[in-house]
């Protein structure tokens, strides 16, 4: 069999963390449920190394970590192009590599996207916390101690499917690839406050561009632009928040709810950006602007059965 790969830690980066898809179904407690900003990043990078879509992995943000493989082992790096290099020859995303024993991986320039995946043959073997393995910190749950990783750490592999060395080659078709931008224009759902805003609120919504906020990071992004107004108070009864909701406070700027949200909100959401965007956002940073398009919920249903059945095809998921 495949051995475990273990990792160390030279050099942590700006903002690594160990994600997954998420801590599903503790949100009625308080508990947010995280996960990978890009998942769909996440999931190629997984099935390149014939792990579970659920495997967990390295989310890097900006600026990548320096990692010494003290194993063997084949890994994938998906998402944001941050420059990889294995012992400073450049490497591909979208592609599954051989990493030998004593490499080390590092990233230099961000080309494009903020936020890269690095998934390893046999996921990682972080504690499981309520289901999950991502890490939250501001609870300071899942990943290694709920924290970003620090100079020195140690990373464990799972066990590797057997046959991953055959493995290295496979990559995501060119056609699948996102073409990351920082200026997108994310498909969204009306609602499900939309009544609490003027109905001039929506065409402005529409009709103007976005900037993404310093104040922005894996709970929110705070956007700036023009104000959208509310047709009354702007405060509701607390109700669940949703991954991609734009809710928008006394301020009448909107906050663009990602990964690490809060579980319930108080403000009203004038719309909800759809599933198959969402991987879009998730490659934003301060600085980049968004725009915003409506559609009904059946087209956005079907865009994302689309998009799931495309990726199933071009790389279908591991049998049990």
């Amino acid at each position: 069999m495949p051995e475990t790969a273990r990792l160390h830690v030279l050099q942590p980066g700006l903002l690594t963390t160990v994600q997954d898809l998420g801590r599903f179904g503790f949100q009625r407690f308080g508990m947010p449920v995280s996960g990978a900003m890009d998942t769909t990043a996440l999931r190629f990078a997984n099935r390149l190394v014939r792990n579970p879509d659920h495997a967990a992995a390295l989310e890097i943000t900006i600026k990548g970590p320096k990692l010494q493989f003290e194993t063997n082992a084949v890994i994938a790096i998906t998402g944001g192009d941050l420059s990889p290099s294995v012992e400073g020859t450049p490497v591909h995303n979208w592609v599954a590599l051989h990493v030998q024993r004593g490499n080390t991986l590092t990233f230099g320039q961000r080309r494009a996207g903020a936020r890269a995946y690095v998934a390893i043959a046999g996921g990682l073997d972080s504690p499981m916390v309520l289901g999950s393995r991502s890490t939250h910190i501001r609870s300071r749950t899942g990943g290694i101690d709920g924290r970003v990783l620090m100079k020195g750490d140690k990373l464990i592999g799972g066990q590797p499917a057997k046959g991953s060395e055959k493995l290295v080659g496979n990559e995501v078709p060119a056609s699948l690839r996102p073409a990351y931008n920082p200026n997108p224009t994310l498909r969204a759902v009306l609602g499900p406050q939309a009544d609490h805003f003027v109905p001039e609120a929506v065409e402005v919504l529409v009709s103007n561009r976005f900037a993404v906020s310093p104040q922005s990071d894996r709970m929110g992004y705070r956007l700036v632009g023009p104000r959208l107004v509310h047709a009354g108070p702007p405060d509701i009864v607390s109700d669940a928040t949703a991954f991609g909701a734009l809710q928008v406070p006394a301020n009448q700027q909107p906050i663009l709810l990602m990964a690490d949200r809060q579980t319930t909100g108080g403000y009203p959401k004038i719309a909800v950006v759809i599933s198959a965007d969402l991987p879009l956002a998730g490659q934003l940073m301060p600085g980049d602007t968004v725009g915003f398009r409506l559609v009904d919920l059946s087209e956005a249903q079907a865009v994302t059965r689309a998009v799931r059945q495309q990726i199933d095809k071009a790389l279908p998921p591991p049998r049990p």
